[in-house]
Order: C-alpha cells, then sequence, then structure tokens
C-alpha cells in the first residue's frame, strides 16, 4: 500500500514568489498581485487564492503546474490520470526555476480558470514579506454559483441596467447591488491574517 507524504506545518522559508493571479475571459479584468512564501503547500495557494480573488471555497479546485495535475482526492470521479494531492506538495517542491506560470482552475461546473504567473522571486525579510499578502489587484470577481463566464455576463447586463427585465430578480440573487468594480485590499489582507495554512 503506497503511503501519502505530509508535510510538517511549518518549513523555513527560502523565497517568496511574487504571483499574478487573473481571472480568464472575463470583463471587466479581475486580478490579483500576491507576495506568498514557498513554503506553503497548494492546499495553502488554494486558500490564499480564494481569499484574495473573493472567492468563497464552496467547489472543488485544480492545479495544472509543468505538467502535472494537483487537487483534492476524488475518489467518486474516477478519471485515467488523477490529479496528485495538493496538500502533499509545497511550492518550493512545484515551482522549479522554469516554470513562469500555471493555471488554477475553481468551481468546475463554472470552470473559473485563473492564469497564475511568476513575476519574481524575492528573499524572505521578516519584516516584509514571510506571510501571504495581497499587494494589489483590481474589480470584484464574480458571484459563486453566476453560471460561469456567460451567466457573469448576462447577470452583469441584468444588474447594470435598472430596465433590464432580470433586473430585481438578479439584484434578489446576489443579496443586493453588485459592483464589478469593487476591490477592497485593506479587506482581504485583514482577511489573509485569519487564513488558516
Amino acid at each position: 500500500m503506497a503511503t501519502t507524504k505530509s508535510p510538517p506545518r511549518r518549513k523555513t522559508i527560502k523565497n517568496v514568489y511574487q504571483l499574478h493571479v487573473q481571472l480568464l475571459y472575463v470583463e471587466p479584468r479581475v486580478w490579483r498581485r500576491l507576495w506568498v512564501p514557498d513554503n506553503l503547500t497548494l492546499t495553502d495557494l488554494d486558500q490564499v487564492i480564494q481569499t484574495a480573488m473573493g472567492w468563497t471555497n464552496s467547489h472543488l479546485h485544480e492545479f495544472e503546474i509543468d505538467g502535472q495535475r494537483y487537487g483534492m482526492s476524488l475518489d467518486e470521479y474516477p478519471i485515467d490520470k488523477p490529479a496528485k494531492l495538493d496538500k502533499d506538495y509545497r511550492l518550493s517542491e512545484v515551482l522549479s526555476q522554469h516554470v513562469k506560470t500555471f493555471i488554477y482552475t475553481y468551481d468546475f461546473g463554472d470552470d473559473w480558470r485563473h492564469a497564475v504567473t511568476v513575476e519574481q522571486t524575492l528573499k524572505p525579510d521578516p519584516a516584509l514579506n514571510t506571510w501571504p499578502q495581497c499587494l494589489e489587484g483590481e474589480n470584484a470577481c464574480p458571484p459563486e454559483d453566476v453560471g460561469g463566464v456567460p451567466g457573469y455576463m448576462e447577470f452583469l447586463e441584468a444588474v447594470g441596467d435598472s430596465t433590464h427585465e432580470e433586473h430585481k430578480a438578479m439584484r434578489r440573487w446576489f443579496g443586493g447591488l453588485f459592483d464589478p468594480k469593487g476591490f477592497d485590499i485593506n479587506a482581504v489582507n485583514i482577511a489573509l491574517r485569519d487564513v488558516e495554512i
């Protein structure tokens, strides 16, 4: 029986990655720039991206890095080549020198694909960058369960036009007003402090 490795919770930080995370195929463009230490597991990185983007982590996710898939255990969905468990791999192990971009997918139904670019590899500075941080970003992420890119475009059209026949229904469904340009870096960084990693 194969055993899975369980990384220790804390490991020395050798590098901090500056990542640019952009949600693909939506307008206005939704993106975040993050600092993340290399001792995070991919499960931890999922938590950081979820928090920074504004998702609620209500669905499955997967990373595609250097030709390999990493995700959660999906015993109920047998496939030919299952993903490796993301909890077993740290950023320091999967982000080699030649990895410049990778894909993070959230919610296999809505299929929110994010392009993640490794912009810089920095040396850790305990006064600045040894914990996950959001440096900047733009625009609100789409609401959960809105129906992917097509559903989000329809949602934006309806909530942005008070004469649209679905305007009231969409506002009620969302729970109020929706500002597609809404992004609060302070709120994101406060939320990141509470992420359990």
